[in-house]
């Protein structure tokens, strides 16, 4: 994103149960969202969307003057709550208030605001929505369209949810490394797209921050673009990032950055009883393969059903450097031996018991695995389908070997060839 954008924020933490209840909310009756209005407050949930909404817009610094200022009024009863928002050379603020002329305003029934920003993409609506645009009247405008025009369909694009903006793209704009020096974009985007419109719980192993030198990784105010990337790419998602170094201070709306070693498995349960059981986890922490080992073996069992658990740098799996091996490639010390050990559990109801194998932890969890270079995703889900025809499993004896009893016998048919 272009320029500074400020505005009130509380404590990650303090708002993540609000934001929950919200984004819950907007895909249900409108009693419902009533109701977590009513709770929760008419002006803590406008705040709610009005950050969300500004987020979404990127927009950059007008280098206009003073700038744009656009009021959003959201009704609720006969109450209304008003924000400013204001575009300058400086970038973006929003803050609680009114103005008396305002570049242009948008009104909104709150509840239809809630769904139409936090709920699923084909449930949103904009019966409520009245918008007034000052100067539209002039011929100046007919000619060219003022900045605030622009500012104001910027937003508005938001709360429509109109920019369906790639994997690729976002990578791009908030600095991640998934797209670049890698190009894992193209497969996250494969396997997240049916995923996009649910209310989810992600959780990034690794917040980054390598600027000037590695220090960055352990510079508290750098990192978090994959973070926010993520934010932006699923709409209705809670994003929670852990790092070895404190990062706290890149917390925002959507996103809550916890202090946490992917080495030690209590701190990592610790991680989980804040954020709940997970939909999405994706390692690109330290990438050696102990540390890998140990927060899949920590995190895979609070996985929902159907989610998805994605390790990252798998190349460094063969690196010693990472405690990897390029001498030994099933050793399940490493990352990626210890991935081709659940192909086998994936496969756990075909392996006959003369193999000696072991039933595996995994066996019934994992449901399916996907390989790219460096990079390789794991399917959570009941894995019971049951395994193929025992008479297939083993060669047809041949004529002479003895049969269970004991006698001779042949399970091939007769030969009629010539006499």
């Amino acid at each position: 994103m272009t320029g500074a954008l400020r505005g009130p924020r509380a404590e990650a933490s303090s708002v993540d149960s609000t934001v929950a209840r919200v984004i819950s909310a907007a895909g249900c009756r409108d009693e419902e969202i009533t109701s977590v209005i009513e709770s929760a407050g008419p002006e803590r949930v406008a705040g709610i969307l009005v950050d969300e909404i500004v987020c979404r817009a990127d927009l950059p610094p007008v280098e206009l003057g003073e700038g744009v200022v656009v009021q959003l009024l959201f009704g609720h009863g006969t109450r209304t709550i008003s924000h400013l928002v204001q575009a300058g050379p400086a970038g973006v603020t929003y803050e609680p208030g009114g103005a008396e002329s305002p570049h242009a305003r948008i009104e909104q029934d709150l509840c239809e605001a809630v769904r139409a920003v936090f709920g699923p993409h084909g449930d949103r609506a904009a019966a409520t929505r009245r918008l007034e645009l000052r100067g539209s009247d002039t011929p100046q405008a007919y000619v060219l369209p003022p900045t605030a025009f622009w500012v104001a369909q910027r937003l508005l694009a938001t709360m429509d949810d109109r920019d369906e903006i790639g994997l690729t793209e976002l990578a791009s704009r908030y600095g991640s490394d998934k797209w670049g020096i890698h190009r894992y974009t193209q497969h996250y985007q494969h396997h997240f797209a049916p995923l996009r419109d649910r209310p989810l719980t992600v959780l990034e192993i690794g917040v980054g921050g390598l600027s000037g030198g590695t220090t960055g990784y352990r510079a508290p105010d750098k990192g978090g673009g994959s973070l926010r990337m993520w934010k932006r790419y699923f709409p209705r998602a809670l994003v929670y990032g852990i790092d070895i170094a404190d990062k706290r201070a890149l917390s925002e709306q959507r996103i809550t950055v916890l202090r946490a070693d992917q080495s030690n498995a209590d701190e990592l349960h610790e991680v989980v009883e804040q954020t709940g059981p997970l939909d999405i986890v994706i390692d690109d922490g330290s990438h050696r393969s102990e540390h890998v080992l140990t927060s899949f073996t920590t995190l895979f069992p609070h996985l929902r059903d159907g989610g998805l658990y994605v390790i990252e740098d798998l190349q460094t799996s063969y690196w010693p450097r990472f405690g990897g091996n390029s001498d030994v490639f099933d050793s399940p010390t490493t990352s990626v031996g210890f991935l081709k050990s659940l192909v086998d559990a994936l496969h756990y109801e075909e392996i006959l018991d003369s193999g000696g194998r072991a039933p595996g932890a995994y066996d019934r969890l994992v449901k399916g695995l996907h390989f790219y270079h460096n990079i390789g995703f794991v399917e959570k889900g009941l894995n019971a389908e049951g395994g193929g025809p025992s008479w297939l499993r083993h060669p047809p004896r041949r004529r002479g070997d003895r049969g269970p009893a004991g006698d001779r016998s042949s399970s091939q048919p007769p030969s009629h060839g010539p006499r």
